[in-house]
């Protein structure tokens, strides 16, 4: 137990058998989960990935076995492997078929691989990383909980209009716009472990994909009224030795396209009407495993496999680095005005913070980031009552977090030290300016037994914020959160709208921080 855990000071935990429904008043409101439809929010759509949708797990796996080669031998599929990826392709397909090939082989295969990518990334060391299929080192370095097992491997928010697109486990990719009934599947060849999907900004219709061995770009037209977009939509960007690609991070502009392996040191940056590529290469770290390019274009914050971190300035691409985490960084949130970045590491309870200098002139190559971290918020276990006045313990390492663009919530989900995740997504209160701030607002829960696989705000919500989570039951929900910004406060720009309302609650919005 310890009195400098933030959940010391938390809100009472939601009842049992209740769900987080809205924020009301500053605080969360639940329902029972008998009174459905209680995550009904009007304009945006029910989706189920799983549990009796449209799109339920059976399905899934029907397509996709039809897709599977059954007759042909390991060493044609190698042939296959060595068409897509190159030698890495080759031994990762024999690593992935030991049990078709002697034992000898598999072994000598096994440690081929890992000397091929080590090679590869350059490095004087080896990483345990670098010795993993590909299927266990994009599980390993998703941010989808339980990636592999998981109903849904990637989620992303258009950030300015209406849309949302998401990869299921047969490595299709289904688009949500806005109230369209029509839902196009996006399928290739090249989609294989799909890890992360990025919307190109200031574009209504280009998404990039991170797949196994290159990265797709799709263009969705909006107007379009197909089900099934052709192949001649996408684009195929490759580079040799950089995969699995497992994490994408658009230029807020939308010029640059950002993609990241773990197994390789090189940043790749991509001129995509061009299909070409700059990489950034930099020793130390045995790969890229996490990317954030700030809101404000500046800066962008790039984690290794490795205790290694690096903060890149995007006028000449120089970088800081720092060295003296106590593990990997797992998961990491710019504040909207690029000047506060929170993370967090592998094994240890805590969010911390760095904070960037304002005061550099537009024509500095330096990136005038604080000497060392900031203890913000600490997660250790605490004693938490409940609604229904039961006791739970609540405490964590942190899985993901993301705060929104007003720069007033951060969201956070969270594991124990056994890699369970929390059935909660843990809600704070932040702002940024002139210091940082983080405090409690409560705690989200979905259905019993459910657990949050992966967590986003809507960019383009305009009545404060809308938590959106995927729950491992394959749901979708909205978790709208009113409230006047502060920035619109004190500017007077805000024209308070009719009170929005929700299954007959009306919810007025209120003024945080005041």
């Amino acid at each position: 137990m310890c009195d400098n855990s933030v959940f010391s000071i938390f809100p009472p935990a939601p009842a049992q058998g209740t769900v987080t429904v809205c924020e009301q008043h500053g605080g969360l409101l639940s329902s029972p989960a008998q009174s459905k439809p209680y995550n009904k929010l009007p304009g945006y759509p029910d989706v189920v990935l799983s549990g009796g949708g449209s799109s339920s797990l059976t399905h899934r796996e029907n397509a996709k076995s039809a897709f599977l080669p059954h007759n042909e031998t390991v060493w044609k599929r190698a042939l296959h492997a060595w068409y897509e990826m190159g030698s890495p392709g080759v031994f990762e397909e024999i690593v992935n078929s030991s049990d078709e090939v002697p034992d000898w082989v598999a072994v000598l295969d096994k440690k081929t691989l890992t000397l091929v990518r080590w090679a590869n990334s350059l490095h004087g060391s080896i990483f345990p990383h670098l010795s993993m299929s590909n299927e266990e080192i994009v599980t390993e370095f998703s941010p989808i909980v339980n990636w592999s097992s998981s109903p849904v491997r990637a989620f992303a928010w258009h950030p300015h209009t209406f849309k949302f697109a998401y990869a299921l486990r047969d490595d299709s990719i289904k688009v949500h716009s806005g109230k369209s009934d029509l839902v196009p599947t996006l399928k290739h060849k090249l989609q294989k472990n799909v890890a992360d999907l990025a919307w190109q900004p200031q574009s209504a219709s280009v998404l990039a994909v991170a797949c196994q061995s290159c990265v797709l770009i799709w263009h969705v037209e909006p107007t379009s009224l197909a089900t099934r977009p052709s192949t001649s939509s996408c684009q195929v960007l490759q580079q040799n030795h950089h995969a699995p690609v497992t994490c994408l991070a658009w230029d807020p502009s939308g010029r640059i396209l950002l993609s990241a392996s773990p197994v390789d040191t090189s940043l790749m940056a991509w001129d995509v009407p061009m299909e070409t590529c700059v990489p950034l290469c930099r020793l130390g770290g045995g790969g890229v495993s996490l990317l954030r390019w700030s809101p404000d274009g500046s800066k962008v914050f790039s984690a290794t496999p490795s205790q290694l971190f690096r903060v890149w300035e995007t006028r000449t691409w120089t970088c800081e680095v720092w060295t003296k985490c106590t593990s990997r960084c797992k998961a990491a949130c710019w504040s909207p005005d690029g000047r506060t970045l929170l993370f967090a590491t592998e094994n240890e309870p805590i969010i911390y913070s760095l904070t960037f200098s304002t005061n550099i002139d537009d024509t500095s190559t330096v990136i005038g980031g604080s000497q060392s971290a900031v203890v913000s918020v600490s997660l250790a276990e605490v004693d938490l009552k409940t609604e229904d006045g039961e006791t739970t313990k609540v405490r964590g390492l942190v899985q993901s977090m993301v705060m929104d663009r007003h720069r007033e919530i951060l969201a956070v989900t969270l594991h124990d030290d056994k890699g369970q995740v929390l059935p909660y997504v843990a809600l704070f209160r932040t702002r940024t300016n002139p210091m940082l701030e983080i405090t409690p607002c409560g705690l989200v829960q979905g259905e019993t037994g459910e657990y949050p696989l992966h967590v986003s705000f809507q960019p383009s919500f305009d009545r404060g914020a809308l938590l959106s989570v995927v729950w491992s039951s394959g749901a979708l929900r909205y978790v709208p959160l009113y409230f006047i910004p502060c920035d619109e406060i004190q500017n007077a720009q805000y024209h308070q709208p009719a009170p929005p309302t929700l299954n007959g609650n009306i919810l007025s919005p209120i003024a945080r921080h005041t």
